[in-house]
């Protein structure tokens, strides 16, 4: 929001339900034009869940290298990712393009102090950081200080607390009723597409929250309005966000339990 409050211009990158919202390493080329200064991804991504494949991410990589601009790889959610390490884009000759961020608010448990962290060049840290002094000089020194000596030992609790997350994404799965079709899961997230036929996920967020006491997130808060001319189009207003994350087994099952009262008391046209 930053970017286009001084007239950056972002051009979405579409993802498809069909490719379980993958994005297409050919269609961003095709994306990029002597203005692009650079590509941004989010992994796992945020709404939809998905997780890119490694050897995704180092097409991006080598993408961007060859165009000359950077490769910009949100993973705030990685730590969540049990199947091994996320990629291996450090390894590679990287410096120059891969611009890398981290949060600590998730896998961390510390939402709010805005504490994160950029790997990327020297040549690139020195602009960021001059970018950054005018947004938030410094976050909360404290915070710093007594995090540093815990990183090690809070990892158990981090991998337990995603093998948690993933228990809770398989339950999701299969209690989930029959009607309701996921996407694409991961990270905190499953992106879900509803039964109503012609209702807006805005419409059913509504409903299950004030009527079913069901808190979700439509699509309509993160994708674009409109179809984006040149790419393949996918009905957006039929999704919904869920979230597997500081809940437990049984909140699980009673969402879906309502979901499916959902597809009798709403009165709705169901597919």
């Amino acid at each position: 929001m930053d970017l286009t409050l001084l007239g950056v211009e972002p051009v979405p990158l579409q993802t498809l339900p069909e490719n379980g919202f993958i994005p297409s390493v050919d269609k961003c080329r095709s994306l990029i034009t002597p203005k692009t200064k650079a590509i941004a991804l989010v992994t796992p991504n945020n709404p939809t869940g998905a997780i890119y494949p490694a050897s995704l991410l180092a097409s991006f990589l080598d993408l961007a290298a060859t165009h000359g601009i950077a490769l910009i790889v949100d993973e705030t959610y990685r730590d969540f990712i049990l199947t091994g390490r996320p990629h291996s884009l450090f390894r590679s000759s990287w410096r120059e393009n891969l611009i890398h961020l981290f949060s600590f608010s998730k896998s961390y448990c510390l939402p709010g102090h805005r504490l994160g962290a950029i790997a990327t060049s020297p040549n690139l840290l020195k602009p960021i950081k001059t970018v950054l002094d005018c947004l938030q000089i410094c976050p909360p020194r404290p915070l710093q200080i007594a995090l540093a000596p815990l990183l090690p030992e809070v990892r158990t609790f981090i991998r337990e607390t995603a093998e948690a997350m993933q228990a809770r994404h398989q339950l999701f799965r299969q209690v989930l009723p029959p009607r309701w079709k996921i996407g694409a899961q991961g990270g905190y997230f499953a992106f879900v597409k509803h039964p109503f036929k012609g209702i807006t996920s805005l419409d059913v967020c509504k409903r299950l929250a004030t009527e079913l006491g069901v808190v979700c997130l439509p699509s309509a808060f993160f994708c674009e309005p409109d179809d984006i001319v040149g790419q393949a189009t996918w009905d957006k207003s039929r999704w919904v966000r869920f979230s597997v994350a500081n809940v437990n087994d049984e909140k699980v099952k009673r969402t879906c339990e309502r979901l499916a009262e959902s597809e009798f008391a709403f009165g709705w046209e169901l597919e």
